[in-house]
Parts: C-alpha cells; sequence; structure tokens
C-alpha cells in the first residue's frame, strides 16, 4: 500500500470516517491511477462483502418472496374442510386470476420510479421501507374476507415491493464488478426457492393450526410472515451498509427530518476500503444523473431483447411459482392438499440446486451469458413438454417434467439481471443499472400477467377438470414464449456484435474531465475506470471476446 493511501485513511487508519467538504472530496478525485492488488487481498474483501450483504438479502428475499406467493399454495391448503382460499372468500377462477395479476399490474407501473428514488435516497434505507411495508401488507392478508379485498391488498402488494428485486442488483452494483454479479445473485436468490419450498413444507404445519384462535390455517400463513418481515424491516436500518465512498470522506450529516434514523457501520474499513476503492473505482465518483441522461436509457436499443428475455422466464417461475400444487393436484387428483404441498417443494430445491452449480460458472465464463441462458430455458421447455404429453395414466412420469422445469428455471433470472447490469453499467453507468434494470424487471413481468391471468385457472377451458389434458394450452402457451426469450438473448449477441456496447457520449463528457485517461470513444473501456475489470480481461483472458462485445 502507497504513502498516499495511507494518508487517505487518515491517522486512525479507518475508512469509515466520511465528510463531504470540497476539500476531502477533492482528495478523492484527485486519486491517483489504478493499484494492482495480489489476489488473496482482493479476494479477503469480496468474502467481508459477502458476509455482511449476501445474509440479509438472502433474509429479506426469501420473506417477500414467501408473502408474494402464498397465495398460491393457499388455494389447496384444508381443502377437504371447506377452508382454502377459494372456498372461505367465495373465489371464482376469474376472481383469483385477477388477484394474482393485479400485483403485476402496480408492479410494473411503480417498479421503475421506486428504482430511481433509491439511486437519489440512502439505498439502505429504501430498501427497510420495501421490506417494512410489505410486512404491513402481509398481517393485513390475515383480515380479508372477500374477494374485493383480496384484490386490493394484491395490487397494494404490488405497489410496495416494487423496485426491490431491480433495486438489489442496483445495490449489488455499488460493492461488486459486473463479473462477479451473477454468483451474488444467485446467492440470494435461492432464498426466492426455498421460500416456495418452505411454504409449500410449512404449509402442512400451518393446515393443522386450522381453526385455532378463529383464524383458518392460510390466515395464520399471512400473519406469521408478514409479522416477520416487520421486524426485518426495522433490523435492516442496522444490518445493511450504505452506498461505500472514498477513503477519508465523510458521510453527510442526515436530513434533519430523517435524524432518527439509525446509522450502520461501514461495508469495509482501514486496508479492505483502499483494496475495494482501486477495484471498483467507478462508484466511489458517482455523478447526479439529468433527465437527459435518463431519456437515453430508455431509446437504447439494448434494453428489449433483455425485456423479451426476461419476460419468458419470469412469466413461467411465477406461474409455476403460483400454480405448481393446482398443476399438481391435475396430475392427480387423488392427492390430498397436504401430499400437493409436499411434492410442490422439490420442484424448487431443483431450482436451488441448479443456481449453486450454474451461476457460478456463468461469471466464470461470463462472455457466454446467452448460451447459459438459452441451455437452461431449453430445459424448462423439456419439463413443460413431458408434463404436457406424458401419459396421463403415469402421473409421476409428469411430475418428472415438473422437476425439470424447476431445474431449468434457476439459473435464467439471475443471468439475465446480470447481462442488463453488465452492458447498461459500462454504456451508461450508475442511472443506466437503476432504469435498465428496474425497466426489465418491470416489463418483463408483463410476462407474469400473462400467466397468472390469462392462463391455468383463468382460462375456464383449459382448466375444467374434464380436460383429460388439463392445463396443457396453458403449458404449449409458456413454450412459446420461452422460445422467443431464446431468439432474443442470440439477437442480442449478434447485435452486440455489429453495433458493440461504447460508451455512451454523456457518460464520456462526464468522465473526461475526472480522469486524464479516457482519451475518446474508441479507448474509453472499464480496465481503465477500475482494476476489477483489468483483471477480469488479463487473467481470463476474454480481452479479446470483450472488445468484440464493446465491452
Amino acid at each position: 500500500m502507497s504513502q498516499r493511501d495511507l494518508d487517505i485513511l487518515g491517522p486512525e487508519k479507518n475508512a469509515d470516517v466520511y465528510s463531504a467538504n470540497a476539500e476531502q472530496q477533492h482528495r478523492a478525485d484527485a486519486a491517483p491511477d489504478v493499484i494492482e492488488f495480489d489476489l488473496a487481498s482482493v479476494e479477503k474483501v469480496y468474502r467481508k462483502l459477502d458476509w455482511r450483504i449476501i445474509p440479509p438479502f438472502w433474509t429479506l428475499y426469501f420473506l417477500c418472496s414467501a408473502i408474494r406467493s402464498n397465495i398460491g399454495i393457499a388455494q389447496t391448503m384444508n381443502e377437504a374442510e371447506g377452508h382454502d382460499l377459494g372456498q372461505v372468500l367465495h373465489l371464482t377462477a376469474k376472481d383469483t386470476s385477477a388477484a394474482l395479476a393485479l400485483f403485476y399490474v402496480s408492479y410494473v407501473i411503480f417498479d421503475f420510479p421506486s428504482n430511481l428514488i433509491m439511486t437519489r435516497l440512502s439505498p439502505r434505507v429504501w430498501m427497510a421501507r420495501i421490506v417494512f411495508a410489505v410486512g404491513v401488507i402481509g398481517v393485513c392478508f390475515t383480515a380479508v374476507r372477500a374477494a374485493w379485498s383480496l384484490k386490493l391488498l394484491r395490487f397494494l402488494l404490488g405497489v410496495v415491493i416494487a423496485g426491490m428485486w431491480p433495486g438489489m442488483a442496483y445495490y449489488l452494483t455499488l460493492f461488486y464488478p459486473p463479473s462477479r454479479l451473477a454468483k451474488r445473485i444467485g446467492m440470494y436468490f435461492t432464498a426466492a426457492q426455498l421460500s416456495a419450498s418452505v411454504v409449500g413444507l410449512v404449509s402442512a404445519g400451518f393446515q393443522k393450526m386450522d381453526g385455532l384462535g378463529g383464524l383458518v390455517g392460510f390466515q395464520w400463513m399471512f400473519l406469521v410472515y408478514g409479522l416477520l418481515a416487520v421486524i426485518l424491516g426495522v433490523a435492516l436500518l442496522w444490518w445493511l451498509p450504505d452506498r461505500p465512498l472514498a477513503p477519508g470522506v465523510m458521510r453527510p450529516a442526515w436530513h434533519p427530518l430523517l435524524s432518527w434514523l439509525p446509522r450502520s457501520p461501514e461495508a469495509l474499513t482501514g486496508e479492505d476500503a483502499v483494496v475495494h476503492y482501486h477495484e471498483m473505482r467507478r462508484v466511489y465518483h458517482p455523478r447526479p444523473w439529468t433527465f437527459h441522461d435518463l431519456a437515453s436509457v430508455l431509446i437504447d436499443w439494448r434494453l428489449w431483447p433483455l425485456v423479451l428475455m426476461y419476460f419468458g422466464v419470469v412469466g413461467v417461475g411465477i406461474g409455476t411459482q403460483l400454480y405448481g400444487s393446482v398443476i399438481i393436484n391435475a396430475i392427480n387428483p387423488s392427492f390430498s392438499s397436504i401430499v400437493d404441498s409436499l411434492l410442490f417443494a422439490p420442484i424448487w430445491i431443483m431450482d436451488l440446486i441448479a443456481i449453486v452449480l450454474v451461476t457460478p460458472v456463468s461469471d466464470r465464463f461470463h462472455r457466454y451469458r446467452a448460451l447459459f441462458f438459452s441451455a437452461a430455458v431449453s430445459l424448462q421447455i423439456a419439463g413443460l413438454l413431458v408434463v404436457s404429453f406424458a401419459p396421463t395414466s403415469n402421473p409421476w412420469a409428469r411430475y418428472g417434467g415438473m422437476l425439470m422445469l424447476g431445474f431449468g428455471l434457476g439459473p435464467t433470472v439471475p443471468i439475465c439481471m446480470t447481462w442488463t447490469g453488465e452492458i447498461f453499467q459500462h454504456r451508461h453507468g450508475e442511472v443506466g443499472v437503476a432504469a435498465a434494470s428496474a425497466l426489465v424487471s418491470g416489463l418483463g413481468n408483463l410476462g407474469s400477467i400473462t400467466t397468472t391471468y390469462a392462463l391455468y385457472t383463468g382460462w375456464p377451458a383449459d382448466a375444467s377438470p374434464k380436460n383429460p389434458h388439463q392445463f396443457r394450452k396453458s403449458n404449449l402457451v409458456m413454450i412459446t414464449i420461452l422460445v422467443v426469450s431464446i431468439a432474443s438473448s442470440f439477437a442480442n449477441v449478434v447485435l452486440l456484435r455489429v453495433f458493440g456496447n461504447k460508451r455512451h457520449r454523456t457518460v464520456l463528457k462526464a468522465n473526461g474531465n475526472k480522469d486524464a485517461n479516457l482519451a475518446n470513444d474508441d479507448t474509453c473501456d472499464d480496465s481503465i475506470l477500475d482494476g476489477a475489470a483489468r483483471r477480469e480481461a488479463q487473467q481470463r483472458g476474454f480481452k479479446r471476446a470483450r472488445t468484440a462485445l464493446g465491452y
């Protein structure tokens, strides 16, 4: 470590002492060129960040996913006693489909503005706000008594949870380079799979509580998960770190109206903070985005193939999550509601296994994102074909197709979100990541509206118990949108090779005054801005491929 780095740390060598005054900010901006650190020091820094960030992200995603999706398992809980969601609330098939779809309507509307607000405020506080509000709405589900109240709460749940998933992806870009994102997104994305499994398994226990305290089984489930999320929302104010600032620069004081909010310990201190500073210099020099910057993201053609990729896989994933137990029951109507719940869990265990196995490899070979994505989507298609066309006399073969579907679902969403960050962080900077992630997530969730409202129980002829091939048409629609996802991923590769992915002129203009190394459009790349991208190009031999793709 250089003497200048020690000077930046100050007499106590403590990177959590910050100041917003002009002199200290000038010292941060005038930092020397990238300094190389040994790989052991770099890996130690990322391990510390993993322990600090991934556990709270995993926990919040687990609870929010459970609250979002437990309405699906509630449709079959205590069915024999007449206490499932449909019978208690006197729901028609259209009521159920509308309630499920309304969540995604509000989610699509509010996802984009929520993520932009997060870039202006403290990301830590905004994430805590989301989780706390989700918990409050989750508790309110306990009191639903009619179809209108269920629909209203599902719409409000979409409003308050909007921005959570793309916000988490944006938050990670403040601490990790793009080539390390898929593994980290996969780490906490496993929470959704375990949540789906646990919701199925634990629902068996909640069904045993049916009638206790005047509440039916699914009401106990809503209440417990909601209260846990409220507690977690408060705890996140102390648990999550705020965005990193350059060593030696103090954090500005809160606005008087927010003075009651607690401070969270810095993510890194001492030498670790200096190593991270040189690894990720781009995040230490953010510039306020303008509406011109935002417009340049919105009209960037690179956005739309990613939206179509996400549209297919998230639509199929949500359709499986919300209707998986219903499909299992249709495979063999003799299964009890508890058996349906127990068979629902292994689908998401397979999903989790795929995430753990595939996402680290997709980081290692990150220039093949489209190949990893398409292979996983192809497995989903194969699983849906087995579910649809295996003999009705062999329910276990059809259930095997559900397990294939679960394995294929696992890595697709993390890879899609990581690729979005890779492309738009380089081209448009921080606002590019925030806006593109929100738009891919928000517009892509139109696929969720398709599968929750138009398909399965929302399609009366397809859902009829008299149909010997129940839900076959719905499955074929899902296969069609998955084919669109595969085609979009390869179209994105071709278009990037033809047109490249150079930095947008607004980013070049902003950085050009700050970094003398930024000579012109053709020579500007991530390896100049920080050490992380340069290490990827040199050590993994991807420099040539990165150049071809405009990275």
